[in-house]
C-alpha cells in the first residue's frame, strides 16, 4: 500500500487525484461548516414533517400543523368581507342621497365604486374616467342625461339606447339629408361651429341661426344648450363628443352617430350601481 502524496509547497496530503501534473489538496471543511451543514439536513426534515412540503400525484403532504398559505389567506378575505357587511347593507338600504351626505358610508362607496369601475367602465371610458371620440369625460360637467346623483345612477343602471332593457335612455338624432338643403347644412354646421369658434364663413354661420331655430332648438335649445331630459348635448360649450370642426358637424347632422351604453344593474346589482353613481360623481363633474 502506497503512501498518499504530500504537497511539497503546503504540507497538505493530496486526495490522489491529478489532472495534468495538478494534484488536489485534501483540506477538509471547518468543522462549524459541517455542524451547519448538518443541522439544516435536520431543519429541512422536520420541516418537510411540520408543514406541506413533499408532493404528491394530485395534492401534497398536509404536514403536522396542517398549515396552509390558501387558508390563511382566505381567513383575512372573509375578515375582510365580514367588515365590509355592515357599509355593503347600509348601501344597500339608503338612497345615493343619504349615502353621499354620510361622510364613512360616501368614502366607503367612492372607494368600491373606483374599484368596479376599473373593471366594467374603464375599458370605455379611459382608467382615469376622461373619456375619448365617443365616449364621454366623466370629469367635466357637461352631462347629455344630467350630472345630479339620481340622473347618474339612472344612467349606470338602465344605460343609454340598451335594448336589453326597458327603461333606458332613448334619444336618436335624425339624419337631416330629406329635410335641409346641403347649403343649409352647411349653413348650420357653420353657425354651431361659431358658438365657439370662428366659422369658416360668417355670411354661413349667420344664416345657419335660423336654420338652427327652425329644424335643432326642439332638442338643443334657442340657446342651444343642449337639453338633459331629451340627451341632447349642449354645442354652445367648448366640448365635442365624437369630433370636432365644421366638417364633423357636417357629418353628423347629414348621418348621426349615436352611442349604446349597456344597462349594468342587472349585471352588477343596486348595491353596485349606488357605489359607482356616488364614484362617478365625486370626479368632480357632477351637479
Amino acid at each position: 500500500m502506497s503512501e498518499n502524496h504530500i504537497d511539497e509547497l503546503s504540507g497538505v496530503e493530496t486526495t490522489g487525484h491529478e489532472w495534468d501534473g495538478i494534484r488536489e489538496l485534501n483540506n477538509p471543511m471547518p468543522r462549524w461548516w459541517v455542524w451547519t451543514f448538518y443541522v439544516t439536513i435536520l431543519w429541512a426534515i422536520g420541516y418537510a414533517i411540520a408543514y406541506p412540503a413533499i408532493p404528491m400525484i394530485t395534492s401534497a403532504t398536509k404536514g403536522y400543523f396542517g398549515y396552509s398559505t390558501r387558508a390563511e389567506l382566505q381567513q383575512d378575505l372573509d375578515l375582510a368581507k365580514a367588515s365590509q357587511t355592515k357599509f355593503h347593507d347600509l348601501i344597500a338600504a339608503k338612497t345615493v342621497q343619504e349615502i353621499d351626505a354620510d361622510p364613512a358610508l360616501r368614502e366607503f362607496a367612492i372607494a368600491g365604486g373606483a374599484s368596479a369601475f376599473k373593471v366594467n367602465c374603464a375599458p370605455c371610458h379611459g382608467s382615469g374616467a376622461s373619456g375619448g371620440p365617443g365616449f364621454p369625460n366623466l370629469n367635466d360637467d357637461d352631462w347629455l342625461w344630467g350630472g345630479d346623483l339620481e340622473a347618474i345612477q339612472t344612467t349606470i343602471a338602465h344605460g343609454i339606447r340598451f335594448d336589453g332593457d326597458t327603461e333606458t335612455h332613448a334619444s336618436e338624432m335624425p339624419p337631416f339629408t330629406d329635410v335641409l338643403q346641403p347649403i343649409q347644412m352647411k349653413q348650420v354646421a357653420a353657425y354651431v361651429w361659431g358658438l365657439t369658434n370662428t366659422p369658416s364663413d360668417p355670411a354661413l354661420a349667420e344664416a345657419g341661426k335660423q336654420v338652427f331655430l327652425d329644424n335643432c332648438a326642439a332638442c338643443h335649445g334657442e340657446d342651444a344648450k343642449g337639453k338633459a331630459e331629451m340627451g341632447a348635448p349642449d354645442l354652445a360649450d367648448a366640448i365635442w363628443l365624437k369630433a370636432r370642426g365644421e366638417d364633423a358637424i357636417l357629418r353628423q347632422v347629414a348621418s348621426p352617430k349615436h352611442g349604446v351604453m349597456p344597462a349594468w344593474a342587472g349585471r352588477l346589482g343596486d348595491t353596485t350601481v349606488k357605489e359607482l353613481t356616488i364614484f362617478v360623481h365625486s370626479l368632480g363633474g357632477g351637479t
